[in-house]
């Protein structure tokens, strides 16, 4: 659902994946509550894999694919290592990087330490809080497309 309103949301100059879509749905969702009845035993629940929404529309061609593809990698270890794979392997101009370890204080925090990794290398931003990262990031984007200097 959430790919195909991607999909019609195309022609765009930029596309921020920034949605934690899980990788995995369950296969045959119950149409129904699944009860209890004491004597059955515990549903087994057979996964397929979601579609790579990022990976397939970096990977697009001609006027469907943003002028600029940005995703986000939400890392616990070898943060930089990682999302240099992960913009390479997705197809993206750039990924913001972020280690969400729990000693960060990240996930459900106000502050927020990132690095833009694109193929030009990497810059790490100071601590900010959130809302800050996210206008320093539509600067950045706004300064791309106006032809401003990559990072």
């Amino acid at each position: 659902m959430l790919f195909r309103s991607v999909r019609q949301a195309l022609p765009a100059d930029v596309g921020i994946f920034a949605a934690a879509v899980a990788d995995w749905r369950v296969a045959n969702a119950a149409g129904e509550k699944i009860k209890k009845d004491g004597k059955s035993r515990t549903p087994r629940l057979e996964l397929v894999e979601n579609p790579d929404i990022l990976r397939t529309i970096a990977h697009e061609t001609g006027s469907t694919r943003p002028r600029l593809v940005v995703g986000f990698a939400a890392e616990t270890e070898a943060v930089l290592e990682h999302a240099k794979k992960k913009r390479k392997a997705k197809g993206c101009d750039w990924i913001v990087a972020n280690d969400v370890s729990p000693e960060t204080g990240i996930m459900g925090g106000d502050r927020n330490t990132v690095h833009l990794v694109t193929a030009a290398g990497v810059e790490s931003w100071p601590e900010m809080d959130k809302h800050r990262v996210a206008e320093a990031l539509v600067a950045r984007v706004a300064a791309h497309l106006a032809g401003g200097v990559e990072v």
